[in-house]
């Protein structure tokens, strides 16, 4: 279980947050719109939340 947490499902959770962060850079730095902006910045912030949570599991079933 932690192998699977730390090995397969933490990584596509990190790469999710950091696409969702360059797409948000990508939207500002071309003067685009404010909202979509807002909707980025939040989509952020809920994946950080959730690869928070896998990492918290992640370790928790590791030192089962």
């Amino acid at each position: 279980m932690a192998s699977f947490l730390s090995s397969f499902l933490l990584p596509i959770a990190v790469g999710a947050v950091a696409l969702v962060l360059l797409l948000g850079l990508v939207n500002m730095m071309r003067g685009g719109s404010p909202n979509r902006s807002q909707q980025l910045m939040r989509l952020r912030v809920l994946l950080q939340f959730v690869a928070i949570i896998i990492t918290m599991l992640a370790v928790w079933a590791m030192g089962r």
